[in-house]
């Protein structure tokens, strides 16, 4: 997510670092390659010009040109107003109401509507702690209903039936009563979507909302359709009361423009971001974090809440109490740290996470890649029980074997040996020092082979949540 904005600030800001003092002349270069990199991150022109005007008034202040570092301050600008054009602060669903509290979803055909509401009837069953039930009045489109009784069953969402004869408005109706009458705690209704906005489209979930009377009417956009997005929720939001945005596919937008036109266009908070296909690939909008993110600077807070919300922390006691007793750390260990892994979103979600990983070459971000560690655990799944306790035996036969059940090379599993190898000498220092130890070995270093070498977090995390190459 905004590849092409941290690449392009990323040059600007490594410039300004190194300037003594800021004048006139450098202040306006500056903002010329800022404005260059958010037209082409797709931000709608008048967002663009309101903020390179922004921080230019700032940049001119007394508080940059007298500072002993006025890059760093100028820096400082930038982030702040990026934060600004987002919102400010992370903007909460308003659920106080008599339950059950209704969630109207709108949006355009193909934007990931109802897989958003798999994901956050999964997100407040999890963190809110609510009972949630789902519907879908989308009666057009074929299959429709039926899609969210298969994503609500895997999010374990109640899933209230509905018809394709039936009127979108009574399903509504009904859909209320029985969240009423199994007194759950939030209803969330998926409404039909077009292709385009239409009359016919916005009359009917009108009546939806007039019926329903929501607290919440979200509005669900594809980041990829850049301002677009922008514009479209400003069309929704004159002909219904829209209450926030949740923008999707952002784990495809390498450009950004959709979540830095949106608030400034219509006025709503974008209140989550869709980071994937999974229906654990959602997360709460904080302004100051993606801003953090544009900047290079990673976004750490997100990545420790992850870790801990997510880690299954009987399994990481488990192995810490395994290793504690002299015991090896083997191969089924390793599978279940790299399905840890998967849990939080895979590889490459948690490296986004991490300052500085823009900077990384593709070429080695690649050998971290989901793709790759999916990999890995077909590798050990083709193993034996005794193979995986005991990796030492496998030799030549086994490891063509291995290969063939898990269609990867056999210099496929050589690479996962000699990485597993690595890690379980690195593991075994715990006997000697225990967890601190083990934490100051890892300080600074993968182990050679993953990732070129390339470094660990500072304070890295233990077993179960932790980095399992």
């Amino acid at each position: 997510m905004f590849q092409n904005l941290q690449d392009r600030f990323e040059g600007v800001l490594t410039n300004l670092r190194g300037q003594g003092r800021l004048s006139e002349d450098n202040i306006r270069e500056t903002l010329r390659e800022v404005r260059m990199a958010l037209l082409e991150a797709d931000v709608a022109l008048p967002v663009v010009r309101r903020f390179v005007e922004d921080v230019r008034e700032k940049a001119l202040g007394e508080a940059v040109t007298k500072s002993l570092t006025p890059g760093q301050v100028l820096i400082k600008i930038v982030n702040d107003e990026l934060v600004e054009l987002m919102g400010q602060a992370n903007e909460q669903l308003d659920l106080i109401a008599q339950p059950p509290a209704v969630i109207l979803m709108a949006g355009l055909q193909g934007s990931g509507k109802t897989t958003s509401v798999a994901k956050l009837a999964r997100w407040l069953q999890e963190k809110q702690k609510k009972s949630v039930m789902v519907v879908s009045c989308d009666v057009y489109r074929p299959a429709a209903i039926e899609q969210l009784k298969t994503v609500a069953g895997e999010v374990g969402a109640e899933f209230c039936p509905s018809r394709g004869d039936e009127d979108p408005v009574e399903i509504a109706k009904r859909a209320l009563d029985s969240a009423r009458r199994h007194f759950k705690d939030v209803l969330i209704v998926d409404t039909a979507g077009r292709l385009h906005v239409d009359t016919e489209m916005m009359d009917e979930i009108k009546t939806i909302h007039a019926t329903l009377n929501p607290v919440e009417t979200l509005f669900v956009v594809d980041s990829m359709t850049g301002q677009d997005a922008a514009n479209t929720a400003k069309a929704f939001d004159e002909a219904l009361p829209l209450t926030g945005v949740i923008l999707t596919k952002t784990d495809g937008d390498a450009r950004g423009g959709a979540a830095l036109s949106i608030r400034q266009i219509t006025g709503k908070p974008i209140k989550f971001l869709g980071t994937g296909e999974r229906t654990t690939a959602l997360e709460p909008f904080h302004p100051d974090r993606v801003a953090s993110r544009i900047l290079g600077m990673g976004d750490v807070v997100s990545l420790v809440e992850e870790v801990q919300s997510k880690v299954d922390k009987d399994q990481a006691e488990k192995l810490v109490k395994k290793l504690k007793k002299g015991k090896d750390f083997d191969l089924s260990d390793f599978k279940d740290q790299l399905e840890q892994m998967n849990k939080m979103g895979g590889m490459m979600s948690l490296m986004e996470k991490l300052p500085g990983m823009n900077q990384i070459p593709d070429h080695v971000k690649d050998k971290a890649s989901d793709k790759e560690m999916g990999k890995l655990v077909a590798i050990i799944n083709s193993m034996t029980q005794q193979e995986r306790q005991f990796p030492a035996i496998i030799k030549g036969s086994r490891k063509r074997r291995i290969a063939a059940g898990s269609g990867t090379q056999v210099q496929d599993v050589n690479k996962l040996l000699k990485q597993f190898t690595q890690m379980q000498k690195m593991l075994k220092k715990m006997k000697g020092g225990g967890m601190a130890k083990m934490m100051r070995s890892m300080q600074g270093r993968l182990p050679p082979g993953f990732m070129g070498g390339g470094g660990f977090p500072p304070g890295g995390m233990p077993p179960g949540g932790g980095f399992p190459m």
